[in-house]
């Protein structure tokens, strides 16, 4: 076998693997879609079918007119959604960022052991604390007289507390690749502390907010039992996870309007993903070129 061959057959077999794992990958997707179009009838007919022989709108009609549950709609859970997990994603990001400058550039005691509490926490699961959690909000609210059972308040604190540990660590790394000798020669020129940090290490390290953004925006926008716990009490806090849940009845599941709201539900997180992108690259230019 001529080494030319041997070239074709790796480079088929490379394109193989990759056309396999596109389509592990894309095929769920294609098929919550196109339930998300099926009537009700070819949904659950003996067989399956990949393309909607009948496709209707009538799913998204329903999911949209919010009629599941009385007094709300689907853009309240939305709205809900988008004000969690942005705010948890601002906040976030601004003091992991200030976190991670002080774990990488300055020498204080007990330096390693919060690395170290902050890998520890990554591991705790959520359904592990989530009792506590709630018991202990519920306490604050009686001592303190705050509405923070059933307020989006709660969930907010909570997503940020979740997203500083890993979002502290991933900037970490970005703050500790930067060169020092950067930041020293702009000191050398004049340029004081909060000038060698915008002009010189925030530009460096704004692709790795970018990418922290995206990890803390898809893990908020997900997340359901936090607030499936916190916001019970009220129906009109409910994000779109929590809203999810109610098509799961004690009759049956209604996979029709599940596929439709989950459709729905993967929109701003596709648009998100494809804005930061743009923002991503361009940070990374720019970083390049300062560096």
């Amino acid at each position: 076998m001529t080494p030319r061959l041997m070239r074709r057959l790796r480079s088929v077999g490379l394109y193989a693997a990759g056309a396999a794992v596109f389509v592990f990958a894309v095929f769920p997707v294609y098929w919550m879609v196109a339930t998300a179009l099926k009537p009700q009838s070819e949904i659950f007919a003996p067989t399956p079918t990949l393309v909607p022989q009948a496709p209707t709108l009538e799913h998204f009609e329903r999911v949209l007119s919010g009629v599941l549950i009385p007094g709300t709609s689907f853009w309240s859970f939305l709205t809900n959604s988008l004000i969690v997990t942005l705010g948890s994603v601002a906040v976030a990001s601004v003091f992991a960022l200030l976190a991670a400058v002080a774990v990488a550039r300055f020498r204080f005691r007990l330096r390693t052991a919060f690395v170290v509490l902050l890998l520890i926490i990554q591991m705790v699961p959520m359904e592990a604390i989530i009792i506590s959690l709630f018991l202990n909000f519920r306490q604050l609210e009686l001592s303190t007289g705050l509405e923070l059972i059933g307020n989006l308040s709660s969930v907010l604190i909570v997503y940020i507390a979740v997203s500083l540990p890993i979002t502290i660590m991933f900037l970490r790394g970005f703050v500790a690749a930067v060169p020092r000798e950067l930041e020293e020669a702009a000191a050398i020129d004049g340029a004081g502390h909060w000038t060698v940090f915008w002009r010189v290490l925030f530009p460096l390290v704004a692709p790795g907010m970018v990418a922290a953004s995206i990890f803390a925006f898809i893990t908020a926008w997900n997340e359901f039992i936090v607030a499936f716990v916190f916001l019970q009490t009220n129906s009109e806090s409910y994000t779109l996870p929590v809203s999810l849940s109610y098509y799961f009845g004690r009759t049956g599941t209604e996979w029709g309007p599940i596929m439709a709201a989950s459709t729905l539900l993967t929109i701003p997180v596709m648009a998100f993903f494809l804005f930061v992108q743009r923002r991503m690259v361009s940070g990374l230019t720019m970083g390049a070129v300062k560096g």
